[in-house]
């Protein structure tokens, strides 16, 4: 039997008979995970991530990120100086325009920044766009980042929530990306929250998260 990763309740199996995949969405909180034996080597997904045109001439991807921090970030710049960019992708456009926002940031991605993280450094606000969804162990990363939170830091994540139709899952664009395995809910998220010393202050247009450590 397959438990969720987040609340650890009983799980319904989705299966995408094209595809040959499987998933297990969670009866209690929602959450969606695909099963560990579909989920793509770490040499696949690098040269999949280099692929992305995310770049400061993407305006698309550029004008994602404003729109990011006017609503999940201004509100609260007023208590913010130092900033960890959390998985800021090859390109860390995020983090320069932070920058520009007169704000000290640091960068981390797994795979073209991997020693940004200081042990001994903490933060006011760490930011995590698109990088949830690709954890295999979401509450273990979240658990990390908190420590790096100074208190009354914010933690803010920006991530599509899936819908609750399991038909309506199979046919979304947001998880036919080949390394997009972990899908959450806005109870998810509080689950984790409680449970992690956090406070769920908003929630914004259904794919960011505002918390706020307590």
């Amino acid at each position: 039997m397959n438990l969720c990763k987040i609340c650890h309740a009983k799980t319904a199996t989705m299966t995408d008979i094209k595809r040959g995949s499987r998933y297990y969405r969670c009866i209690n909180c929602g959450f969606v995970s695909l099963d560990k034996a579909f989920i793509t080597d770490s040499k696949t997904e690098k040269k999949h991530y280099a692929k992305h045109n995310n770049s400061f001439e993407c305006k698309g991807y550029v004008e994602m990120f404003e729109a990011f921090i006017e609503k999940g970030v201004l509100p609260y710049i007023s208590e913010i100086k130092r900033v960890l960019d959390f998985g800021c992708g090859h390109t860390p456009v995020l983090a320069e325009i932070l920058k520009q926002r007169g704000l000290i940031v640091d960068i981390y991605d797994l795979y073209f920044f991997p020693h940004g993280l200081d042990a001994n450094r903490s933060y006011d606000l760490i930011t995590s766009t698109e990088v949830f969804e690709h954890l295999s162990d979401p509450k273990a990363v979240l658990f990390d980042l908190v420590q790096r939170l100074n208190p009354k830091g914010y933690l803010i994540l920006m991530t599509q929530f899936p819908p609750e139709d399991d038909e309506a899952f199979l046919n979304w664009w947001y998880r036919r990306d080949i390394t997009h395995i972990s899908f959450f809910t806005p109870k998810s998220f509080d689950i984790m929250a409680e449970e992690m010393g956090l406070t769920v202050r908003h929630i914004i247009d259904k794919n960011i998260v505002v918390f706020q450590k307590i």
